[in-house]
């Protein structure tokens, strides 16, 4: 009887482990994939969203002056390398003072009439296309005679391959009309007026312009005066120059306890 027990019993199995095993195999090939693929990470992508972030960052003044002992954080070299690699790469690297001046020759008359003006910024150059000879009042649509200047605008910055930021701006004077229900609605509308001239037209690259609206909120002038007015009433190219000087983050030593 005690027999037939036993052998009703089927013995335990011994091998039970290489299902552990084999689980355990699979998630680390899946974990040395993983790895593997992290590793192999688009440089141009990767340089691409530095620089976003980077601008985007500027732009909200984030970044404040540095006091002068303080320590500044630069760019890895790596991040720098692939930059200037790309750069070079894609286009001879124009220094922003030649560009400068090529824009002067070619916008003599506009300058002389103060359609036009540049300045200098950290970023690289602004050239402001004032409203008049660009648009009628409260309307985002160009004049005729404003498509041949920007037809050389955009050929002299597309031999650079600069990066361009497109930003309508606005006095404080409140819009109302048929077509625009704020400044907001208004400086957009003509930026990207100027945006499509230049792409669809004068044949600049769209991956390398972009569109701002900030209405009456960035002004260059007080708008207390007509004079004033007619200056904030304008449309901004920013050409943002190819390795422009590195933001620092304001940091400052901290004083460790005990230490002098």
């Amino acid at each position: 009887m005690s027999r037939r027990r036993r052998k009703s019993h089927a013995d335990p199995s011994h091998e039970r482990w290489l299902v552990s095993y084999a689980d355990f195999i699979t998630l680390l090939f899946a974990f040395f994939v993983v790895l593997y693929a992290s590793s192999q990470v688009d440089k141009k992508k990767m340089i691409q969203v530095a620089a976003a972030i980077q601008g985007g960052f500027r732009q909200m003044g984030v970044f404040s002056p540095t006091p002068a002992d303080a320590p500044t954080l630069q760019p890895g070299p790596l991040v720098n390398d692939l930059s200037k690699k790309e750069a070079s790469s894609n286009h001879p690297e124009i220094p922003l003072s030649q560009v400068k001046s090529e824009l002067e020759r070619a916008l003599s008359e506009e300058i002389s009439k103060h359609q036009v003006e540049m300045r200098s910024v950290p970023d690289g150059l602004v050239v402001s296309l004032r409203e008049v000879g660009f648009f009628n009042t409260g309307e985002a649509k160009l004049l005729h005679g404003a498509e041949p200047v920007l037809a050389h605008v955009a050929q002299v910055l597309a031999t650079g391959g600069f990066q361009i930021r497109v930003e309508g701006h606005t006095d404080d004077v409140p819009i109302h009309n048929s077509h625009y229900h704020s400044n907001w609605e208004l400086s957009t509308a003509r930026a990207t007026e100027v945006v499509l001239m230049m792409v669809q037209k004068s044949g600049f690259r769209p991956d390398r312009v972009s569109v701002a609206g900030y209405a009456q909120y960035r002004p260059v002038a007080s708008n207390d005066t007509e004079e004033g007015r007619r200056r904030n009433r304008r449309i901004d190219l920013v050409v943002i120059a190819l390795n422009p000087p590195a933001p620092s983050l304001g940091l400052t030593p901290t004083a460790v306890p005990g230490k002098q």
